[in-house]
């Protein structure tokens, strides 16, 4: 009966728009209130120690540099070094929407925020270069998973401390599933390009390749300093 309750508590409300972890955590309060198994201040003491976490509060400082990272333009300027990389190859665009996503992942290690991010800038550029909207969206929301594999990475993150695991070893671990994921991607983009006659987007001019990567390159120190930082010890994930 109490399991019952739960769920229809949760599904309620759910419907009613009530955001998830307020449901969540309102539905197994009343279950545990109808139950009597566990004291009310023990359940309010377990949560707020679930939360009292100095590792978690690398969640949202990691979103926060996401966000800061897409209003201040830096996605654009990773979009166009990626772009002068590897816009020469047939279906180019995709080549750079994941290229860019790999870059990206090691800055914000979300999935949410590199789509949110780059995907806008990418899927206008596909539409515009006449490639198929449907190519064009799936690529972008197949590589923003890309996010929180390559580090640091936000699930990680949470893994982590849920686990009591190293969130250092974790993000080491992540470098070689990433770029097999990108890679394979890539491969996917080449065949599929060939199929439906995708162009090649940009010629490969050295100069072009240069004066881009100068203008990412501060950006693409970013994923070296928070990855190094962590792995030789001069910080934590929070910090």
């Amino acid at each position: 009966m109490e399991i019952a309750l739960l769920f229809v508590a949760l599904f309620g409300l759910l419907v009613f728009g009530v955001p998830v972890a307020i449901a969540l955590a309102g539905s197994s309060a009343l279950y545990v209130l109808v139950s009597g198994s566990v004291p009310p201040m023990v359940v309010a003491h377990r949560m707020i120690n679930g939360v009292d976490s100095f590792p978690l509060l690398a969640v949202p400082f990691f979103i926060l540099a996401g966000n800061l990272m897409n209003t201040a333009g830096i996605t654009e300027r990773i979009f166009n070094f990626a772009l002068s990389m590897v816009g020469w190859m047939r279906g180019g665009l995709g080549h750079v929407n994941v290229g860019a996503s790999v870059i990206f992942a090691g800055m914000s290690g979300a999935a949410v925020a590199d789509a949110g991010g780059l995907g806008a800038i990418e899927i206008k550029a596909m539409r515009d270069a006449k490639y198929d909207p449907e190519f064009a969206v799936g690529i972008t929301a197949a590589s923003s998973t890309i996010g929180p594999i390559i580090p640091p990475s936000l699930p990680m993150v949470i893994y982590g401390v849920v686990a009591s695991a190293s969130i250092g070893q974790l993000f080491a671990a992540g470098f070689v599933p990433g770029l097999v994921m990108a890679l394979s991607l890539m491969v996917m983009v080449a065949i599929m390009a060939r199929r439906r006659g995708y162009p090649r987007d940009q010629a490969f001019v050295v100069s072009v390749l240069l004066s881009s990567f100068r203008r990412a390159f501060l950006s693409l120190l970013t994923p070296v300093i928070i990855v190094g930082g962590i792995l030789t010890g001069a910080f934590t994930p929070t910090e």
